[in-house]
């Protein structure tokens, strides 16, 4: 009886045992092609998309390189497809190894594509396929999504996984990049109540006279750049309504969208303005946000109000008009009502060109918004996205001064030049 009990206890295990293990359909790592990026360009024939693989390869890079040191860092494919879901085993005829999108972190669209009235059945294909995370970051592109991946070559930083995501981290951080992934664009355009904003790269200059604009308030392929490094610029915003591509802003207005968007984290934002005491020269600041905005809405006969409040927390960086703030206290208050003025100005001015040209808020105002009514089916029955264009919108905004700069006070230019 000992012995028949032993056995049964035995074989348990093994049948445990057996059924635990999960590694039969276990693949290494050289046996898959990762695609990091996937292009998307509009093609000739409807119902077909131009699909453009980025391809990471795995050994460049990692501390065993002996076997792949003479390999390039990537691969690019580009085909016909009818979806970039099927488009896999259609690659699988020119790249060895199984195609996976395990590590996908970008998906590029041109903006051709994007603007089609048809973009929205592309895209949600990603909804489908359990290996594209929502976390993926969507960029639109001036040109096709497969000539900015084959003209981007980075010169330090070659792995194109790593490249993509300091990018656009560091561009997230400073403001200049929305926060761009599939989840939110998915989301606001289900809601139908705000605008998306995703990100906007080239590797393409165009002309722009740079004197008659900041360096922040421009677009990709603005920035006159010059020496050896990577031609791909990332900076804006394309500004998506209903699930299509109506407009873009540049990286000043998306700086204001993030500053106008209680959502949004922005840790590093650094500008130059107007010297109100000397329009020659321009000072720089930094600014960041130690408290949430407030926001009321004001509704009852005529259009509804929205009042926006606004803190911001600013370090001024540089003095070139030697005013030494730091001992002065009335300039310090005269600055402080200039920067208000214009700081003031050019956010109800981005206020109105979204109402009037992009009939949308890019700046999820939708969110606290709705917080003022009892209940979401009376949100609904306001009708956000058709009321928003009409209100009456005015931001106010309050200044608190940080340090001015590591030295606080420099000495007198007459002294200097004594």
């Amino acid at each position: 009886m000992k012995i028949h009990s032993i056995i049964i206890k035995a074989t348990v295990l093994v049948v445990l045992t057996l059924s635990l293990s999960g590694c039969w359909d276990h693949k290494e790592l050289d046996d898959k092609a990762y695609v990091i990026g996937i292009g998307l360009d509009k093609h000739k024939a409807e119902g077909k998309v131009r699909v453009t693989y980025l391809i990471a390869n795995p050994e460049v890079g990692s501390q065993q390189t002996s076997g792949g040191a003479n390999e390039p860092p990537q691969e690019i494919v580009t085909l016909v497809a009818d979806d970039f879901i099927s488009s896999r085993n259609t690659a699988n005829t020119v790249v060895a190894k199984e195609i996976s999108y395990d590590l996908l972190q970008v998906l590029i669209v041109s903006e051709e594509l994007a603007r089609d009235p048809d973009f929205i059945r592309v895209i949600y294909s990603a909804t489908k396929d359990r290996e594209i995370k929502r976390s993926t970051q969507f960029i639109v592109t001036r040109e096709d999504a497969a000539d900015f991946i084959r003209n981007n070559h980075p010169r330090i930083e070659t792995r194109p996984h790593k490249f993509l995501e300091l990018m656009i981290e560091r561009g997230q951080e400073t403001g200049m990049l929305p926060e761009a992934d599939l989840n939110s664009f998915f989301r606001v355009t289900e809601s139908d109540a705000d605008l998306f904003l995703a990100i906007y790269a080239t590797t393409k200059k165009v002309g722009k006279d740079e004197l008659q604009t900041t360096d922040d308030d421009l677009m990709a392929g603005e920035i006159q750049v010059e020496g050896t490094t990577t031609n791909a610029q990332f900076i804006g915003s394309a500004v998506f309504k209903e699930g299509m591509m109506v407009g873009k802003i540049t990286g000043e207005e998306t700086r204001i969208s993030s500053l106008l968007d209680n959502t949004w984290t922005t840790e590093d934002i650094l500008t130059a303005v107007k010297d109100p005491f000397d329009e020659r020269y321009k000072i720089s600041l930094r600014i960041s946000q130690k408290r949430n905005n407030k926001f009321k809405l004001i509704t009852g006969k005529g259009r509804p109000k929205i009042e926006i409040e606004v803190p911001l927390f600013i370090e001024v960086y540089s003095d070139p008009s030697m005013i030494n703030y730091a001992k002065n206290r009335d300039k310090v208050k005269e600055l402080k009502r200039s920067l208000t003025a214009e700081v003031e100005k050019n956010f109800n001015d981005f206020i109105v060109y979204s109402q009037q040209e992009l009939k949308g808020d890019t700046f999820d105002l939708s969110i606290p918004i709705r917080k003022q009514f009892a209940t979401l089916r009376k949100f609904r029955e306001f009708d956000w996205m058709h009321t928003y264009p009409d209100a009456e919108v005015k931001v106010n905004v309050s200044i608190r001064f940080g340090e001015f700069g590591r030295q606080t006070k420099l000495p007198k230019l007459e002294e200097v030049r004594d």
